[in-house]
């Protein structure tokens, strides 16, 4: 009788707190960063995330695949999703869309599985603002000499672009305070970033108060 007392005391324990929630993670950053960097290493250690492939309207850049580094659309296109709110946030960056998709998303989540998402400073406070429970991380070079040596590096920038994006990068630092945690992605670094990052998330669902993602 003892046993049978003891086991109905112990189902009254919460264990599902072992079983996390899906996290929404968003990694941020200035242009040159290494973002897309960040995201191929994550993907390359086969992480358990549901990576958000981003549409947007420009051209690929060579190398780039459809429907693995971005969804490309027309600029038609993209404002059809706009105009039926199929994208959780969407911005014009330098003079082309990006987007998130809501329904893969959604999708992702509803798997159980945690959302990793690229997007700039602006679609990182539209997201803090639509899902306040959403990780923020904002990665940032060791120095400012290895950023701009990283940017000129790409041979992709005009000395206009270069100058306009040196312009957001520093409008952007001012931000840091929407950002829950700070990665710094030095140069031949990338795996001790990729290390923080996945440090981060286990400390994110190790949490007593879990997030709850709503979208």
């Amino acid at each position: 009788m003892e046993s049978d007392s003891t086991l109905s005391s112990l189902s009254n324990i919460r264990f599902d707190i072992l079983q996390p929630m899906p996290l929404l993670i968003v990694i941020s950053g200035p242009s040159g960063v290494g973002k897309d960097a960040v995201l191929n290493e994550m993907k390359a250690r086969r992480l358990p995330f549901h990576f958000v492939v981003t549409t947007t309207s420009r051209i690929p850049r060579p190398g780039e695949v459809e429907g693995v580094d971005y969804n490309f659309v027309s600029q038609e296109k993209f404002e059809s999703l706009i105009t039926n709110d199929e994208l959780i946030e969407y911005a014009l960056v330098y003079q082309e869309y990006k987007g998130i998709p809501r329904e893969q998303v959604r999708q992702a989540l509803d798997s159980g599985k945690d959302v990793v998402m690229r997007v700039d400073v602006q679609g990182a406070r539209k997201i803090r603002k639509l899902c306040p429970e959403a990780v923020l991380i904002f990665l940032v070079p060791s120095d400012a000499k290895e950023w701009y040596q990283r940017l000129r590096d790409r041979k992709t920038e005009t000395a206009e672009s270069l100058q306009l994006r040196i312009k957001t990068a520093i409008e952007e630092l001012e931000q840091l305070d929407l950002f829950d945690y700070v990665v710094v992605n030095a140069q031949n670094r990338l795996q001790k970033a990729v290390d923080d990052i996945e440090s981060i998330m286990k400390v994110e669902h190790s949490r007593t108060h879990p997030r709850k993602i709503t979208l």
